[in-house]
This record gives structure tokens, C-alpha cells and sequence, in this order.
């Protein structure tokens, strides 16, 4: 939560040519509803259901960027699907970044709670470890510098553009591809 996964893989499709989706939003269009709505009515149990059944089918598609929600690792065949259907970027963000870039943002029904941050810390030492164990590389996510992060997982991951030629961290996040 707070990594920059919507700003970073909405840049990094761009680059690459390629659609973002992302699978809270997904989730939101066929419902109708807000996630904070989901987990109102339903409880985090069933939205952790719906949001492993879309992730599910979004990993079985080709040539697009997947932004998923923070707690999609907590689910095991979740964390393997995103391992074995594509590359998988971990977006490191320590809880007092995240707690900066959410702060002010009540959609987010984890953290309505009286200790936010401490929150964020519990929710840092529960997934940290699914999250390495789901990805195949791990990006720093810096505060304000998406740019760089796309830049990083470029390099690291040697992605190519839709067309096959490859994207360097060199070339402007602007320039064609």
C-alpha cells in the first residue's frame, strides 16, 4: 500500500507500449462498488476472494502491465500465479514512505484505524516476506521519483517494447518506443 504501483506501472506501460490494468480498479468497474464498500459489507475475507479471482485472470493475459493490490500476496495460489504467468516486480516501500504517500486518503479501509503508521508497520513485517517470495526482482519505489523506479525495473527486468525492441534505462520516459 503507498509503493507507487498505479503511478509506476501506469509510466512503465507507457514506455513499453502496452495497457495498464489494474486489479482493485478492475474489481471496482464489475462490482460497482469501491474496495472500501467490498470490505464494509462483505469483510476483508471475501474481498481476498474476489481479488484472487480477478488476479487469476488477469495473469492470463499477454502484453500488459498489472498493477494488484497490496494484499494480494496473502494468498498463496496468488502469489504463485504472479510468479509463474509473467515478471514480477516487487515495489519496496518502507511503511513510513507509504504512510506519507496515504496519509490523507480514507479509501484505504486497512488504515482507518488510531495508528495508521503502526498499521503500515504490521502490514510491512506480515507481507514482506510474500512479497519476495512472489517476485522476481525487487525495485526500491522512491517517494518522488516514479521515473526512476520505471527506469530501475527496466534495467533490471530487460523488458522489451510491444514491437520487441528493447528499453534501456536510458531512454526518456517521453521518447517513443
Amino acid at each position: 500500500m503507498g509503493s507507487g504501483k498505479t503511478t509506476i506501472g501506469q509510466m512503465l506501460a507507457k514506455r513499453l507500449g502496452m495497457p495498464f490494468l489494474d486489479s482493485d480498479h478492475e474489481l471496482e468497474q464489475r462490482t460497482g462498488v469501491s474496495i472500501a464498500t467490498i470490505f464494509e459489507i462483505e469483510g476483508e475475507d471475501a474481498f481476498r476472494a474476489r481479488e484472487a479471482a480477478i488476479i487469476d485472470e488477469l495473469t492470463q493475459r499477454n502484453g500488459i502491465v498489472l498493477g494488484t493490490g497490496g494484499g494480494c500476496v496473502l494468498n498463496a495460489d496468488t502469489r504463485s500465479a504472479l510468479r509463474s504467468r509473467g515478471t514480477t516486480v516487487y515495489l519496496h516501500s518502507s511503511p513510513e514512505t507509504s504512510y506519507e504517500r496515504v496519509r490523507r486518503n480514507r479509501d484505504r479501509p486497512l488504515l482507518l484505524v488510531s495508528d495508521p503508521l503502526g498499521r503500515l508497520r504490521q502490514l510491512y513485517e506480515m507481507r514482506h516476506p510474500l512479497y519476495q517470495e512472489a517476485a522476481h526482482f525487487v525495485v526500491e519505489s522512491y517517494r518522488d521519483r516514479p521515473g526512476a523506479a520505471v527506469n530501475d525495473i527496466i534495467a533490471v527486468t530487460r523488458c522489451t517494447a510491444r514491437d520487441g525492441r528493447p528499453v534501456t534505462a536510458g531512454t526518456r520516459l517521453d521518447a517513443p518506443v
